[in-house]
């Protein structure tokens, strides 16, 4: 499509929707189902974007290719599972570690934000892998 005013509306939303995406992955390390709906609201903004421009435009601007987001992602959550398994504890156990920071104060992170991540990549690359394969089949073949 070529409208100016979808062109426009996506700069917003686009923003609005990683903004929710980044809330939705941050929160979901302490509840269930963060790194996946962060991955669909981060794969919409691109997709929303390539609705705005021409799908050639988005994948060449994209900085990273979807097979490497993908990639990063599956690293990412079997990286989660090493410190459950180098600290003797059943398999898929958080573990969790809380540095002070000096303005902040305690901050607490632990193993399922890195596998939320994990999924949030696998997620986004999946979603960029069908949009460009559909899309743009050539590159793919």
């Amino acid at each position: 499509m070529n409208s100016v005013i979808l062109q426009i509306a996506e700069k917003y939303i686009r923003w609005l929707l990683l903004f929710f995406a980044l809330t939705a992955l941050l929160r979901g390390h302490h509840f269930p189902g963060g790194g996946f709906i962060a991955g669909l609201l981060a794969g919409l903004a691109v997709v929303f974007r390539s609705l705005a421009y021409s799908e050639e435009k988005v994948f060449r601007d994209f900085p990273v290719r979807p097979v490497t987001l993908l990639s990063a992602g599956l690293i990412m959550i079997l990286l989660s599972f090493l410190p459950a398994w180098l600290t003797n504890r059943p398999f898929m156990t958080g573990v969790w570690v809380k540095p002070v920071l000096p303005l902040a104060g305690e901050l607490k992170l632990g193993t399922p934000l890195v596998f939320d991540t994990g999924i949030f990549l696998s997620v986004t690359g999946v979603i960029l892998l069908f949009l460009f394969s559909l899309k743009i089949p050539e590159k793919w073949k």
